[in-house]
């Protein structure tokens, strides 16, 4: 056998982890002819053949799992390498790159990345959003160091990833100060029937929300359905219908948009999570940004008086 071409043990392990050679290209930008051809070299070089097809889809066999094992180590290893470097002191700036997903408000993702802006070294933050699973893509190539999210790294992704917990609290209710005299009173009863904004399909919040308001026997009237936390923020600032928003933001809510909490329950716990490459974090900006979140996230729940049922807001 001839030297290992490492640039191929690349291929056959991206070929390996998204099942094919059509998703290998996409994640790799190169044509699925290039790396057909490339693939058969590797195996021809190395005397053996390491996948078989079943369906449209390449699997591994024994020795290709063999081969893929330890292109997981090399891998990781050379992964290890490059965060070593890039967080080598040496005058510049640290760099943290960070994905947001969608669903997640913004004004959660900035609460829980000042506490990176406290730290006493020079940092450079980079922010990327969108859908988790695009998102999810650039982490497994290490274009991204962690994902903030509203839900635990998904089942069946074809990602080596882990989850972290950050913190949690509750749900409360926002709603401009018309809507909020006529809809505060008996709270949540008062619900029946009111404009709402629900969260798209992909917020983690969604099925809680639903769910809730099935306990409670309340069918509001939704006028608006948004996948971007923003975007339904704006509407709900512009009068559209009342929303729901984590309770950890609700002083910056009141105070910034002049906006009203109509009440709030710890029936509906809203969970924010950072997902990683790395099952135990080490990126010293992450670090801080899970020391901090806890605290910064961990709103006193509801009276238990009030569970299931809601506590009404303070007036403005």
């Amino acid at each position: 056998m001839t030297s290992l071409n490492y640039k191929h043990l690349h291929y056959f392990w991206t070929v390996a982890k998204t099942g094919g050679v059509a998703r290998a290209s996409e994640r790799l930008h190169l044509t699925a002819q290039t790396i057909s051809g490339q693939l058969s070299l590797f195996e021809e070089s190395l005397g053996y053949k390491l996948f078989r097809r079943v369906g449209r889809r390449l699997e591994l066999n024994d020795e290709g799992r063999m081969v893929f094992d330890y292109a997981e180590r090399i891998f990781s290893i050379g992964e290890e390498l490059e965060e070593a470097l890039r967080l080598r002191p040496g005058g510049r700036a640290l760099q943290l790159r960070v994905g947001v997903a969608d669903a997640v408000p913004k004004a959660i993702a900035y609460l829980l990345l000042e506490s990176a802006l406290a730290m006493p070294e020079p940092i450079r933050i980079i922010c990327r959003e969108g859908k988790l699973d695009a998102l999810l893509a650039d982490l497994a190539i290490h274009k991204l160091d962690i994902i903030i999210a509203d839900s635990p790294m998904p089942p069946n992704v074809d990602v080596r990833g882990y989850h972290h917990l950050l913190g949690e609290c509750d749900t409360s209710f926002f709603a401009t100060p018309e809507l909020a005299r006529r809809y505060r009173k008996d709270f949540p009863r008062s619900f029946e029937g009111a404009p709402f904004l629900m969260p798209g399909e992909d917020a983690a919040v969604r099925p809680r929300l639903l769910r809730w308001f099935e306990k409670q026997q309340i069918r509001p009237q939704v006028t608006g359905e948004f996948d971007d936390g923003a975007l339904l923020l704006a509407f709900g600032d512009a009068g559209a219908g009342i929303f729901a928003a984590p309770a950890a933001i609700a002083t910056q809510i009141r105070k910034q948009y002049g906006l009203v909490e109509i009440g709030r329950t710890d029936a509906i716990r809203e969970q924010f999570y950072a997902i990683s490459v790395e099952r135990r974090l080490t990126h010293p900006a992450v670090l801080a940004i899970q020391s901090a979140a806890r605290g910064n996230l961990d709103v006193g729940s509801a009276p238990a008086t009030a569970r299931n049922r809601g506590k009404a807001g303070r007036p403005d």
